[in-house]
């Protein structure tokens, strides 16, 4: 029996978000999601770099590379697979990154509202 592919907040097949530098939970590049992902990696963003500033005060640190990590740093314009709260904090705040929906997992949905994610739609 196959495995079901897991949905977007659109209802179709998730697309994979980022492979350059290699996103998700499960740095597959998709913002897949599973029982061990306590942060609900689930919002694929295309950071800016107003969001690298408030999330980096925020105490997580995006921008800057932790090769012991294999996390090469991300600049604006990088794909990142973000978790559903932090976004959310940062939409609050005003500092929400664009979204491309289509990558965007499902789960999101839990936390955020389709129409406010639709105003951040890259796609």
């Amino acid at each position: 029996m196959a495995l079901e592919k897991a949905k977007n907040v659109l209802g179709g097949d998730l697309e994979v978000c980022c492979i350059d530098p290699l996103t998700g939970f499960m740095r597959d590049g998709f913002c897949n999601t599973n029982d061990m992902d306590h942060g609900t990696h689930v919002v694929c963003a295309i950071v800016t770099a107003e969001f690298l500033a408030f999330t980096k005060a925020r105490g997580n640190d995006l921008s800057t590379p932790a090769p012991q990590y294999q996390f090469p740093g991300l600049k604006p314009g990088d794909g990142w697979c973000l978790c559903a709260l932090r976004w959310k904090e940062a939409y609050i705040a005003g500092f929400a990154p664009p979204v491309k929906l289509s990558a965007t997992h499902e789960k999101v949905l839990e936390y955020i509202d389709l129409d406010v994610l639709k105003e951040f739609s890259i796609d």
